[in-house]
């Protein structure tokens, strides 16, 4: 599959079947999320996989949508703030750069015919005992991992006219 087709097909999957993932892929997932660009190439996060079977309960502390532990793994992009490159203004990147290398990771994965969705919607004191997390790593996102059990919906985007801005000489 050519990449535009990928990136206009892919969808934040809710339904999993119980396949596994092979261990080739999650390595592939997890490189494509290694060789995104970061800031000065800092790489300011940490990625942690996580195998759902009995883990269901504190799992649901995290996260309580069911579909959640219904995939395989579901893996956690950390984000190391002390790592991260930061601009003259003081504005840090890594939660920037883990965000690009979660879109690697999730892109990867509907190239390999597995399913992500991206969550953000956690108690990071929860994330934070769940991972056991080490001070100076901060939990940033999830996705489950697995083989689709259900199909694309339609969607609606903005149109490019409201997503893009076209400053006027005066403006610049």
């Amino acid at each position: 599959m050519d990449f535009f087709t990928l990136i206009e097909t892919r969808y934040s999957v809710r339904a999993y079947t119980d396949q596994p993932v092979e261990p080739a892929k999650l390595e592939q997932l997890l490189r494509a999320a290694q060789v995104a660009p970061t800031a000065a190439n800092y790489q300011p996060f940490r990625l942690m996989v996580l195998e759902t079977r009995g883990r269901e309960a504190e799992l649901r502390r995290l996260y309580a949508r069911e579909w959640f532990w219904q995939a395989p793994l579901v893996i956690a992009m950390c984000t190391v703030p002390a790592e991260g490159w930061k601009r003259r203004d003081g504005k840090n990147y890594a939660d920037v750069d883990a965000t690009i290398a979660m879109d690697h990771l999730i892109l990867a994965a509907a190239a390999l015919g597995l399913g992500t969705c991206w969550v953000a919607a956690f108690d990071p004191a929860v994330a934070r005992a769940i991972l056991q997390l080490p001070k100076g790593i901060e939990p940033l996102a999830f996705t489950p991992v697995g083989y689709p059990a259900d199909a694309p919906t339609p969607k609606t985007r903005k149109s490019l006219a409201d997503l893009v801005i076209t400053p006027s000489s005066s403006q610049i």
